[in-house]
């Protein structure tokens, strides 16, 4: 082969290359676009986060069905909540943002046990992530109850320098309808109301476990 043939060969590999490398760029960036099909104007302020990237239940699931091991679920619920009422059989943790300490007070105002904020929510996460080959700029998909706190745990991830995070806004077990037969019930949306994959049984290997 001559130089000439060898020059044009080198040249078409490189644009080849470019061009597979933009589609794999695209792709993922639609991802992303299409992941977001709630609107941010829909959101109630409570769930509202700094980022402004929401999923609900079915969108979350299909998301980390499309990226796999690409992207980080975490729920962030307490260890009680997951043991008694279930967990996403496709979470890669049980992370809680939020728990109950041993000597937890009455909370009037919220009418439970006092919930205090997870100090080694950032660092246990990060930790997890890193051990799957995962950074700060990977997807991360933060699931509560019904959206409140996956939505102030995703703010703080966001404050932290996540810049791919996203919450979903109907959670685990969806919002509570407010007539009908079934008022006060929490049966409107959320993960359980979708019949998307949950279990009882728990993975001890994904769950956070109590400091002695």
């Amino acid at each position: 082969m001559n130089t000439i043939s060898t020059n044009s060969a080198r040249k078409h590999m490189r644009v080849k290359n470019w061009i597979l490398i933009a589609s794999a760029c695209a792709t993922l960036a639609v991802a992303h676009t299409q992941a977001q099909a709630v609107e941010a104007a829909a959101v109630p302020a409570s769930k509202q986060t700094t980022a402004g990237r929401y999923l609900d239940a079915r969108e979350a699931y299909a998301l980390k069905q499309k990226l796999g091991a690409k992207a980080f679920f975490v729920d962030v619920r307490t260890r009680y909540e997951v043991s008694y009422v279930g967990m996403p059989t496709v979470a890669d943790a049980n992370i809680a943002y939020v728990e109950h300490p041993d000597d937890a007070p009455w909370d009037d105002k919220a009418g439970r046990f006092k919930l205090e904020v997870n100090s080694d929510f950032g660092p246990d996460l990060a930790r997890r992530m890193a051990a799957k080959g995962l950074g700060k700029g990977d997807v991360v998909i933060v699931m509560c109850r019904s959206g409140d706190r996956s939505a102030r745990a995703a703010t703080l991830l966001t404050q932290l320098g996540y810049s791919n995070v996203f919450s979903v806004v109907d959670g685990f077990e969806g919002d509570i309808a407010t007539s009908g037969p079934k008022q006060g019930q929490r049966v409107v949306n959320g993960w359980k109301n979708a019949d998307l994959p949950w279990s009882y049984k728990l993975d001890k290997e994904r769950m956070t476990m109590p400091k002695l």
